[in-house]
């Protein structure tokens, strides 16, 4: 039996505890939108899943409250499935394991799913309890946001009534987000003809391995290693200096997360191989340690003896290839000049896969400023077709721009000082929000971000900061109660 479910507020923990339950990895959501109306009709809440697989309930305004503006309270229902690399965890079937660790929930070996669980939780929440005053609600549950927001792509304009957008979707408890960066998935793709290994070979995995991994967005700032880079560097040396050849290279799964494991094989002929791992290996251990000594505490590069790959990347292929993943450009690319502490420019090599006659990359590249943002892809386009690569597009976002005049954003500033005595922050963010989305087929909707505080969402580490949950709730509560009239 889960001990989260008895924290306060009850009312979201509970329900976070409920979704826990449900497997819900971003392309497989099956389970949880059954479950999702299955309690909406339990509840007798008026609840419907569109075509796009979004799921809509609607409540009707408390008496008194009839007047006020509709407002909408919106998250995403998938969560981004990452786990150790010791971990057994299915996310197609196996429930989340929760954990308490002082003031903060965490999850055994996986993701914890708080990113967005405790919006769709806040939601559930306030919709089966009579008891809270609000004006006419819709709770607006999005499908696929973590891969590519398919949910909101694909709504219709005319599925929303909401005048109001509460998105639950920030992770800072106190700070409230009133803009965010577009983005758009850089897909490069080539194809090669094997060739056999020499049988004389011996073959090394080389495993990097121990990286915090992140938020593609919210932590590219920080200084983390992407293993996908580092591999580079490391491979480079060995194809250049010890005769090695490249088989294969399996490194990141999700665009949006910064790579935190990447594995190599590598044929080498029998004594090269024994230099490199009793030479580079070391060598690169060392360096690397030394370069995020402050950030990357369990950083480790491993290597093994494995049976020899029939085929392997010809040599010509794989020096370009491993070129262009030196070459491409990761992590921030330029800050906002008007404000220098928001990063405006990024790109993530989420995910390199090299197997099987096909190489394959994914970076995430993303700004709040459209130039810029093709300035990054140009840049990175550039070094994959110097490796002969097609570049491709798709799943672009729109930034979200932020409105000076919105009347939500001052009325919630007041009502977080009466509540807590301080002032809010009031941002912009790197992360992309489905706001911006949103806000392009319902321009005239009045949007602001918030939520309770997390951490290293899209990691094996992500938690959620107990005490905040509540400050959150009280917030949402009080700001439906003070709705704005129409």
């Amino acid at each position: 039996m889960s001990e989260i479910k008895n924290l306060q507020p009850q009312a979201v923990w509970k329900n976070f505890d409920l979704l826990t339950q449900v497997p819900r990895p971003s392309g497989h959501l099956e389970k949880v939108q059954k479950f999702l109306l299955d309690w909406a009709a339990e509840r007798g809440i008026e609840a419907c899943k569109d075509e796009a697989g979004n799921i809509l309930m609607l409540k009707p305004a408390t008496p008194g409250y009839e007047d006020r503006k509709v407002i909408t309270l919106q998250g995403h229902m998938d969560m981004v499935p990452q786990k150790t690399k010791e971990s057994t965890h299915n996310f197609e079937t196996d429930p989340i394991e929760t954990y308490i660790d002082g003031e903060w929930v965490k999850a055994r070996g996986t993701t914890l799913g708080s990113d967005d669980g405790m919006a769709v939780a806040t939601i559930m929440g306030i919709f089966e309890d009579d008891s809270i005053p609000h004006g006419p609600l819709e709770g607006f549950i999005t499908a696929d946001e973590e891969t590519t927001m398919y949910g909101v792509e694909h709504m219709t304009a005319d599925l929303l009534k909401g005048e109001i957008l509460l998105n639950l979707d920030n992770e800072t408890e106190g700070e409230m987000i009133v803009g965010s960066a577009g983005g758009v998935n850089q897909n490069a793709e080539l194809e090669y003809k094997e060739e056999a290994t020499q049988p004389d070979d011996v073959a090394l995995k080389v495993t990097i391995k121990g990286l915090l991994g992140g938020h593609s967005g919210l932590e590219i700032n920080e200084g983390r290693a992407n293993a996908n880079k580092l591999m580079g560097r490391l491979v480079q040396d060995a194809l250049a200096n010890y005769e090695a050849r490249l088989c294969c290279w399996e490194g990141g799964n999700m665009r949006n997360a910064i790579c935190n494991h990447a594995e190599v094989v590598l044929a080498f002929p029998a004594e090269h191989a024994a230099a490199f791992k009793e030479e580079a290996v070391p060598d690169w251990t060392a360096v690397f340690k030394d370069e995020y000594a402050v950030v990357e505490k369990d950083l480790s590069i491993g290597v093994e003896d494995v049976a020899l790959p029939a085929t392997q990347v010809p040599a010509e292929i794989a020096d370009n290839l491993v070129n262009a993943i030196c070459a491409c450009h990761n992590g921030v690319m330029r800050m906002i000049p008007e404000v220098p502490h928001i990063v405006e420019t990024s790109a993530n090599l989420g995910i390199v896969t090299i197997a099987g006659g096909k190489a394959s990359f994914v970076v995430l590249v993303r700004s709040s400023r459209d130039s810029m943002r093709q300035c990054c892809c140009e840049t990175i386009e550039s070094a994959f077709a110097m490796a002969g690569m097609k570049v491709t597009y798709d799943h672009a976002y729109p930034a979200w721009q932020p409105n000076p005049k919105s009347e939500i954003v001052q009325l919630m500033s007041g009502i977080y000082k009466q509540l807590f005595g301080i002032e809010p922050g009031v941002e912009v963010v790197h992360a992309g929000l489905e706001c911006g989305v949103i806000g392009a087929k319902y321009p005239k909707m009045d949007m602001v971000s918030f939520g309770p505080t997390l951490r290293s969402p899209h990691t094996p580490n992500e938690r959620c900061c107990i005490p905040t949950v509540d400050k959150y709730w009280r917030f949402v509560l009080e700001t439906l109660k003070q709705a704005p009239k129409k």
